[in-house]
């Protein structure tokens, strides 16, 4: 069975006032907060056994989920009593990683499909897979191309650069925990760690809906939009 690490322990200081009272995985979307939509993904994937990190306001998380039996899963707790950061956060409970398992964020919201990863993960036979968003961010200006000689080749007009974000989502061989140490986070530290050690890491790219609400007007905005989802929902259902 594969574990996921659920990340909940940050306090959200871009989203203050909000986070004030209130874990940034527990602000509603709509009438259910943000961390039962991640723990439904996960569980619309077959992966049930998770471990959520949690320090900041813990009790609320703790009092909303339980042992997860009310939403289909089965939930250990991890309590930091510090910031251990996004590795760091997993070491607590590191003898459950006894085979491949996931770690992902309590404060994305996305439908990017985990066995997919998973699958992704065990075909290339890497310690590490990083699931990579792409996105497109368009250019307001024509852009110029040159030849190797300096003349203009072409002009392409407000082309869209392409990147690939790291989306928070990894999959992982238990090998993994001797690269990390108390407080590491995965892209300062054990990424780098281990590239230096030439160790290849996977990459799982898609275009599923993903979002990092870390901005006010992020979370405001689909805020907003769920809560007249579930309010045209409720009102259809009383016909």
């Amino acid at each position: 069975m594969t574990i996921a690490f659920v990340l909940c322990g940050g306090k959200g200081t871009r989203l203050r006032p909000y986070t004030y009272s209130i874990p940034k995985p527990m602000l509603p979307l709509g009438k259910r907060p943000i961390l039962e939509f991640v723990i439904g993904n996960l569980a619309n994937s077959g992966v049930t056994d998770l471990v959520l990190a949690v320090g900041y306001l813990s009790e609320q998380i703790i009092s909303h989920f339980g042992d997860g039996s009310k939403f289909g899963v089965k939930i250990t707790y991890s309590k930091e009593n510090e910031e251990q950061n996004t590795a760091g956060a997993i070491l607590a409970k590191k003898g459950m990683a006894t085979g491949t398992f996931v770690v992902v964020m309590g404060d994305h919201l996305t439908n990017v499909s985990i066995s997919e990863l998973l699958s992704c993960h065990k075909k290339s036979g890497c310690i590490a897979t990083i699931g990579l968003k792409k996105t497109g961010v368009p250019l307001d200006y024509g852009i110029a191309h040159l030849r190797p000689d300096g003349k203009i080749s072409d002009f392409s007009e407000k082309p869209i650069v392409e990147n690939l974000v790291n989306a928070g989502v990894y999959a992982f061989e238990p090998e993994i925990l001797d690269y990390i140490k108390p407080k590491d986070d995965f892209a300062k530290n054990v990424f780098p760690s281990l590239l230096s050690a030439k160790k290849d890491i996977n990459s799982y790219v898609f275009d599923s809906y993903w979002v990092d609400i870390g901005r006010m007007e992020d979370y405001e905005s689909i805020h907003k939009t769920i809560s007249i989802l579930d309010i045209a929902l409720h009102h259809h259902s009383k016909k």
